[in-house]
């Protein structure tokens, strides 16, 4: 036996290894592994060229075993093994890949996966270990080799029996640690002895490793005859070997593609759809992603996580790659496995957020003309779709300031008063007559309420139609994209509509300098209220209503009023009372400026409380309100 210490570099490595590189520390059994299978790898590779490999790939395989009772866990794989020589090499000296060697040395086809890349991936298992036994035989030796280490301080190498090419990988565990008082402190190493933790972990780490991983499980199962269990084992195969993104689309089932999605994503209910990539290029990648059909219960709070899944060649690296999906495509579930990415030494964060953002803005163009096809072959599945998820494309078209329109704004809808039905910005341009310039839409609570808006009359009697905004981000995320197809946006409640002939302008002109002094009274009357009080030319049965000025509008006002804010003050718009001059309150308040002021004063107040109710807004003193009723009754 020789006894060897590993240099100061590699000792102060292997410290970090254990203590600070890995997340968490069930991640050494995906190392592990991936070694295994980096191993089965080249020897498989071998065998493609010499005919000294009696082995045919099926006969490959990773093989675990737990013994409790020895607290200790084994890796045993069957490929090509190490000598003396690549054992001190490669396990001797910390960070030295010989996987990744072998990569350099050898073309190598796309039916061989090489995972390994940086040669600490082994060491994990310190973390969870006292003592590492690694006994092996490589391909074509006589004399098999044994390399312990109890970690920093160093290893010894020695002979060994062993029969089978191949390497076998002994862990002795450490032992557990309990919790203090608090809870804090406590380190439970025997769940890696426990057959159903490694399964779970083989499944969601290793389930694409493309050899069969095995493992002696105990079962029950009721005797022959008897009501009574019995115990016995099962050799199982833990891994699914064959990714199904790898596999042709035109080989997997519509079933199959959904109950991936439900065992993968947790959900229940079948995916609107799903959309299997293979990108080529610069950078290459799969992809397997869904859109679901319905939102997740806590979808629109701070607590939901989106992301996809990160693979490199079939192993994950992590559960949920943030910068996969913009924040307004957080909605789609799904995987990512490339091995064009470039690692950190933990495998589990990338190093250069350029080929990520590359891997990005390709997604997002594939989901955006899924989501283009569906709106167009099957436009009630988006209308699902978009009634569990429109809400977050409104909200991406708001952020960054309306950077993002162009990519979104074909995939809205709005009610509209055209039929009663969902339409897009595009369908209502195509409906639009003849002379029509303006994009016109109504903001409040409701469907129901705006309908009943006074401002809508004069619109639909043009024969133009009205987008309704029901949602508080509506407007906002409207007044950022500020145009489509060169069309301005317009609100039927902005008090300039301007939708009068020169004659009707010219007779509303006459009215207001005849109505002037009644309308300084009833402005001076409702100072700090409104803006201003003016004659419309809208109103058609009702007496009153309120518009705005500016780019706030009444809507806009009442949700931002609506948040917390730090500083509590409330914003407000510039809103105007527009009269109907046509209305018979109209004559009856042009008697009482000629007659009794005061009475006057009232009916300004009691018509302003009326505007605010019929748009929707709360009245400021409900009992001085009724009070006026009252008396007026």
């Amino acid at each position: 036996m020789e006894q060897k210490q590993f240099q100061a570099e590699s000792q102060r490595l292997l410290d970090m290894m254990i203590h600070s590189i890995y997340t968490h520390k069930e991640i050494f059994l995906r190392e592990l592994i991936s070694n295994a299978s980096d191993a089965i790898d080249k020897l498989y590779f071998q065998s493609l060229t010499d005919d000294g490999v009696q082995m045919n790939k099926s006969d490959f395989c990773i093989t675990i075993a737990a013994d409790r009772d020895a607290r200790t866990l084994t890796l045993t794989d069957n490929g090509i093994g190490m000598t003396r020589k690549e054992l001190e090499e490669h396990l001797g000296t910390i960070a030295n890949s010989g996987s990744l060697q072998f990569k350099k040395e050898n073309s190598l086809s796309e039916d061989n996966q090489i995972i390994g890349q940086f040669g600490v991936g082994f060491y994990s298992a310190f973390m969870v270990a006292k003592r590492v036994t690694v006994r092996s035989l490589a391909f074509g030796e006589a004399q098999g080799y044994v390399w312990q280490s109890e970690g920093v301080e160093g290893y010894t190498i020695d002979t060994c029996d062993k029969d089978t090419v191949g390497t076998e990988i002994i862990l002795e565990m450490l032992d557990d640690i309990e919790a203090d008082e608090d809870g804090n402190g406590g380190e439970n190493y025997s769940e890696f002895l426990d057959q159903y933790r490694l399964q779970s972990l083989v499944k969601r780490y290793s389930d694409y490793i493309r050899f069969p991983i095995k493992m002696d499980m105990t079962k029950s199962r009721k005797k022959e005859d008897s009501d009574e269990y019995e115990e016995y084992i099962e050799n199982v195969t833990l891994n699914s070997m064959v990714p199904l993104w790898h596999k042709n689309k035109n080989e997997i089932s519509e079933d199959e593609y959904n109950e991936f999605y439900k065992d993968k994503c947790g959900d229940y209910t079948e995916p609107l759809c799903h959309m299997h990539v293979r990108n080529e290029g610069t950078i290459t990648y799969d992809a397997l992603l869904y859109i679901p059909s319905h939102a997740p219960f806590n979808y629109y709070s701070k607590d939901y996580e989106k992301g996809l899944q990160l693979y490199t060649n079939g192993v994950l690296i992590m559960d949920r790659c943030e910068d996969l999906l913009p924040d307004y495509f957080s909605f789609v579930k799904g995987l990512v496995d490339s091995e064009d990415l470039s690692l950190n030494i933990s495998r589990e964060m990338l190093q250069h957020d350029a080929q990520l953002r590359q891997i990005a803005r390709s997604i997002e163009r594939t989901i955006k003309n899924e989501l283009k096809r569906m709106m167009k072959n099957n436009r009630e599945k988006y209308e699902q779709f978009y009634q569990a998820f429109g809400l977050q494309l409104k909200y991406g078209i708001y952020q960054d300031y309306g950077m993002h329109k162009d990519l979104l704004q074909d995939l809205l809808l709005f009610p509209s008063s055209h039929e009663g039905k969902l339409t897009s910005l595009q369908e209502y341009i195509d409906r639009m007559p003849e002379g029509q310039d303006k994009i016109y839409y109504a903001a409040g609570e409701s469907i129901a309420r705006i309908e009943l808006l006074p401002q809508t009359e004069q619109v639909k009697d043009k024969g133009y139609e009205i987008l309704y905004f029901t949602e508080n981000v509506d407007e906002f995320a409207i007044r950022m994209m500020q145009t489509y197809q060169e069309k301005a946006f317009q609100s039927v409640l902005d008090s300039k509509l301007d939708l009068e002939t020169d004659e009707e302008k010219k007779t509303l002109e006459e009215k207001q300098e005849a109505s002037k002094d009644l309308l300084e009274v009833m402005q001076k009357t409702l100072e700090g209220k409104v803006g201003s009080v003016k004659l419309s030319g809208r109103l058609k049965s009702h007496p009153v209503c309120l518009s705005s000025e500016g780019d706030l509008s009444m809507e806009m006002a009442k949700t931002l009023n609506a948040m917390p804010s730090s500083e509590g003050g409330q914003v407000q718009a510039n809103t105007v009372l527009e009269l109907n001059p046509n209305h018979e309150i109209y004559q009856k308040l042009m008697d009482l400026q000629a007659s009794d002021a005061e009475q006057l004063a009232e009916y300004a107040k009691l018509l302003y409380d009326q505007a605010l109710l019929i748009a929707g807004m709360p009245v400021e003193d409900p009992v001085a309100f009724s009070n006026r009723i009252c008396k007026l009754m």
